[in-house]
């Protein structure tokens, strides 16, 4: 793994959308995540800035793109910066 790239759970941890990192491990091996249109399985998979993540939360689909990597699990408006959230473009 370099610089430019983070496994999947510890990004989504990273990034305030999952409570602890084994809830969000949990989700990427128990539904239909995709990065890039592709389904992954395993928590471990790696994803970079430019990655865009569908995957399922609740009643709704979430689409968010990648912007940073993060070092760190910081306060929530250092959180929001690691992505982008397509959905909500799209909904208008």
């Amino acid at each position: 793994m370099t610089e430019s790239a983070i496994r999947i759970d510890l990004w989504l941890w990273y990034a305030r959308l999952f409570k602890s990192r084994s809830l969000a491990a949990k989700a990427v091996k128990g539904t239909r995540f995709r990065i890039n249109k592709r389904v992954v399985t395993k928590p471990s998979q790696t994803i970079r800035p430019g990655d865009v993540l569908t995957f399922p939360r609740g009643d709704d689909v979430c689409v968010i793109e990648v912007v940073q990597i993060g070092a760190r699990r910081g306060p929530t408006s250092e959180a929001r910066g690691l992505y982008r959230d397509l959905a909500a473009h799209d909904a208008g």
